[in-house]
C-alpha cells in the first residue's frame, strides 16, 4: 500500500496534492480542530502547508503591522509539528510550514523582511507561482542536497518565492541547509531525525515539470519505510 502523508489545510491545496500523488503517497487532509494524536496515528508522514503567518506572539515578540495570522492553524500546527517530531514522523515543511516548524521548536522568525534586512532580491512574487526568483546556495551533506541529487548536482539551485517572513533564530537541534545570497534562511532540517525538512519556496508549483521531484520523492520514500517497520511491529 501507498504511504499516507497528511497535509495541514491551506486555501491552495492542489498542488501539493497533486506533488504527493506523483511521489507515490496518498494524500489526505488534515484540518484545524482534528485531534492532534488521531491525525499522526493515521499517517505515515507529515506535510506543512504555506499560508499566513505564524503568531508572533508564540515566539515572545509583539506582531509587525503587516502580520496576517490564522489562530486555529497555529493552535493545531504548532503541536501537531512538536508531535510528529518527537514520534520521528517524517516531516516536509513548505513557506509558512518551515516557519512553524521553527517556530514549535524554539526559534524565531523575521517578521517583515522589506522593513528588517536590505536586499535587491524580491522573496514576494505572486505570479507566475513557478517563477524562478532568485537562487539559494545548499548546504553540502545535507538532506536536502542529497535529495536534490542526482536531479541538480549544483550547489545552487533557483527557486520561487512568495514570502515576508523567514526563519532568524535557527530551533536547537535544527541546521541551515539552504541561503539566498541575502542571508535569508531557506532550509532548515533536523539531522537527528529520519526525515525533517523545511524550505522557504513552493517546491509542489513545480510538480508538473519536475524540477523538485527529488524533494518529494525523499520525503514519500521515508515515510514508506516508516510504514513499513510500523506494520513489521504488529
Amino acid at each position: 500500500m501507498k504511504p499516507t502523508i497528511g497535509i495541514t489545510r491551506c486555501s491552495k491545496l492542489d498542488d501539493y496534492i497533486e506533488s504527493v500523488k506523483h511521489a507515490g503517497g496518498e494524500p489526505v487532509v488534515l484540518e484545524p480542530g482534528d485531534d492532534l494524536r488521531e491525525s499522526l496515528a493515521r499517517v505515515d508522514g507529515l506535510l506543512l502547508s504555506g499560508g499566513p503567518d505564524v503568531d508572533p506572539r508564540l515566539y515572545g515578540e509583539t506582531p509587525h503591522p503587516s502580520t496576517v495570522v490564522d489562530s486555529d492553524r497555529d493552535t493545531f500546527e504548532i503541536p501537531l509539528s512538536r508531535e510528529a517530531v518527537a514520534r520521528d514522523v517524517p516531516l516536509f515543511a513548505i513557506c509558512r510550514g518551515v516557519q512553524v516548524l521553527n517556530v514549535a521548536a524554539g526559534g524565531t522568525l523575521v517578521q517583515d523582511i522589506p522593513s528588517a534586512i536590505k536586499s535587491e532580491l524580491d522573496h514576494s512574487i505572486q505570479e507566475p507561482k513557478h517563477a524562478e526568483a532568485h537562487d539559494v546556495r545548499v548546504t553540502p551533506d545535507t538532506r536536502l542536497a542529497s535529495a536534490l541529487t542526482p536531479s541538480r548536482q549544483l550547489d545552487t539551485c533557483s527557486v520561487n518565492s512568495r514570502h515576508h517572513q523567514a526563519v532568524a533564530r535557527v530551533a536547537p537541534s535544527f541546521v541551515v541547509s539552504a541561503v539566498s545570497s541575502d542571508g535569508i534562511v531557506e532550509a532548515i532540517e533536523r539531522p537527528e531525525s529520519t526525515f525533517c525538512v523545511g524550505v522557504q519556496w513552493h517546491p509542489e508549483n513545480f510538480w508538473r515539470t519536475g524540477e523538485f521531484d527529488g524533494l518529494f520523492e525523499a520525503f514519500v520514500e521515508a515515510a514508506r519505510q516508516r510504514r513499513g517497520n510500523e506494520v513489521g511491529r504488529r
